[in-house]
């Protein structure tokens, strides 16, 4: 098996504002791209919503040695409802935790050295402070399963993840591609995942002749796809393989091919301006201000 990438983690967000505020002033994130888009995607990237929505890549380096966050926003949902599938997301920072101390943002301590954060919507983050052990501070994203030994063989026989550390005591395993990478950490919590409306989604990218294998492997355990092999247009940019895949508890799993994500994901200089620009045309609040309706939940 050639070399994958850990890519980015999908969060829907209700609130765009405050979100990118989070974002760049607290964790000290940059824009690394921003698209508007006027119908729903094919992979369903931003959730069963067939309307206007935007995806919003940001991190602290290109995606090509960084792992990111994707933050996609439908214009007509106001909020969504969190289940109890997605743990946190672990960076290393002391940076974030003065910045977090500066901006009076609700921080907790929850071991020596280590301080837990919510962003709005309320997606856990998890801070060190201290200096990341390598160019990327993102460490880990944790995710809940109702069964890590089944789990634990789906990723790492199946989709070929590497086991870094397992704590059966704990019921906790920490999954990775590469030493240099993002991680994944399951959770063991012994109880059905829930998803809640804001289902969120990990993506990593392969050499893109591995995306039928990949299909072909998911398919012949009998676990699910949902959605085959397909190519996903950006106007005016690298058009790119995906197949999307649901782990045994319905964790959203995207694999890319990654020779043309590579050209997708380049950098925008005018990514900032872009979401800026973007964030003070969306009138959609003042439409539902002014006819008295509330923004729908997800």
């Amino acid at each position: 098996m050639k070399a994958r990438r850990a890519l980015h983690f999908v969060f829907k967000v209700g609130d765009r504002a405050q979100t990118a505020r989070f974002y760049r002033e607290l964790l000290g994130m940059r824009v690394l791209r921003h698209e508007e888009f006027e119908e729903g995607c094919k992979a369903t990237c931003n959730g069963p919503y067939d309307g206007k929505w935007s995806k919003t890549m940001v991190g602290y380096g290109p995606e090509d040695n960084h792992f990111v966050a994707e933050l996609t926003y439908n214009y007509g949902v106001g909020d969504y409802l969190l289940g109890n599938d997605f743990l946190g997301l672990t960076i290393s920072s002391s940076q974030a935790v003065q910045n977090a101390q500066k901006l009076q943002w609700p921080l907790k301590e929850i071991a020596a050295g280590l301080y837990e954060t919510e962003a709005p919507g309320g997606y856990k983050f998890h801070l060190e402070n201290k200096e990341p052990p390598r160019e990327d501070p993102m460490l880990k994203v944790t995710l809940a399963v109702s069964n890590l030994q089944m789990s634990l063989d789906y990723w790492s026989k199946l989709l070929g993840m590497k086991v870094y550390e397992k704590d059966e005591s704990k019921q906790k395993v920490l999954l990775g591609y590469a030493d240099n990478q993002c991680k994944l950490e399951l959770q063991g919590i012994n109880q059905a995942v829930d998803h809640g409306t804001a289902f969120g989604r990990i993506a990593f990218s392969c050499p893109k002749e591995e995306l039928p294998e990949i299909e072909a492997a998911v398919k012949k355990e009998g676990q699910k796809i949902l959605t085959p092999l397909v190519s996903l247009d950006t106007p005016g940019k690298a058009t790119v393989q995906v197949v999307i895949l649901a782990d045994p508890d319905g964790h959203e799993i995207c694999f890319v091919g990654d020779e043309a994500f590579r050209e997708l994901s380049k950098v925008d200089p005018n990514g900032e301006k872009l979401l800026d620009e973007a964030m003070a045309a969306d009138k959609s609040n003042e439409w539902f201000a002014k006819h008295n309706i509330q923004k729908p939940s997800a």
